[in-house]
């Protein structure tokens, strides 16, 4: 199943921090058409190479040292379940609060003008 369009935070998301902190959009999926799986006629093959398409709502050096708008993960890594300091639980989770998303859209608007 594909990820859903929206804001989510990155599992590096500290709560406690601002709230836009390893807060990314993401935009879409994609498919790599230079790919095996383009020359294939089983349609699993595509969903092997599909990738997210997501931008950072937030500012640190590796974005600006990056100088791009947008970002590429293969899905099944954006939708992966980790391990982190002994806790299991998803790679990013999407923000569902109106208020969070609100503020959020109001900062990608100014990032991305």
């Amino acid at each position: 199943m594909k990820p859903e369009k929206g804001f989510y935070y990155h599992c590096k998301h500290d709560p406690s921090g601002p709230f836009n902190n390893a807060a990314y959009e993401l935009l879409g999926t994609a498919f790599n058409t230079e790919s095996a799986a383009s020359h294939s006629d089983d349609p699993n093959d595509f969903v092997k190479d599909e990738v997210v398409v997501y931008r950072p709502i937030f500012s640190d050096s590796l974005i600006e040292k990056a100088g791009r708008d947008f970002w590429v993960r293969p899905v099944a890594m954006f939708e992966e379940i980790i391990k982190k300091d002994g806790k299991i639980f998803p790679r990013f989770q999407k923000i569902t609060d109106p208020k969070i998303i609100e503020e959020l859209v109001k900062i990608r608007d100014r990032m991305y003008k």
